[in-house]
C-alpha cells in the first residue's frame, strides 16, 4: 500500500534543498513516515559534509574521507529505496542514533 506522505520522505533524500522543502511540507502535516527520513537525511548530510572535511587533510585522513563519502553514498541508496517503498527502515544502528541525535527536527 502507498502511504500519501510517500512523496514528501523521497523529496527528502533528493538534495539539500529537497530536504528543506520536505522539512517545510512537513511541517503543515505531521507525517512519522517522513519525519523518520528527514532525520536520516539530515545525518547523511552531516556525515557527507565531514567526509569532504576530511577530504582536504593529509593522506589518512584523506583516504578515510573517501572510505566514508562511499559508505554515505551507499546509505543514501538503501535509505532512498526504503523511502520509495514507503518503508520506516533505515540503516542498522546509524539510523537509531540519528533519530535519538535530530529530535529537534520532530516541530
Amino acid at each position: 500500500m502507498k502511504h500519501k506522505g510517500n512523496y514528501k520522505a523521497v523529496l527528502a533524500y533528493l538534495s539539500f534543498i529537497g530536504l528543506i522543502i520536505a522539512y517545510i511540507l512537513n511541517m503543515e502535516e505531521k507525517d512519522k513516515l517522513v519525519t523518520y527520513h528527514i532525520k536520516n537525511m539530515f545525518g547523511l548530510v552531516v556525515l557527507l559534509f565531514i567526509s569532504t572535511t576530511f577530504l582536504n587533510g593529509n593522506s589518512f585522513l584523506f583516504f578515510s574521507g573517501q572510505i566514508l563519502w562511499v559508505g554515505c553514498f551507499f546509505c543514501w541508496t538503501y535509505s532512498l529505496v526504503m523511502a520509495i517503498t514507503g518503508k520506516q527502515k533505515g540503516i542498522p544502528v546509524i539510523t537509531d542514533l540519528f533519530q535519538k541525535w535530530f529530535h529537534f527536527l520532530n516541530q
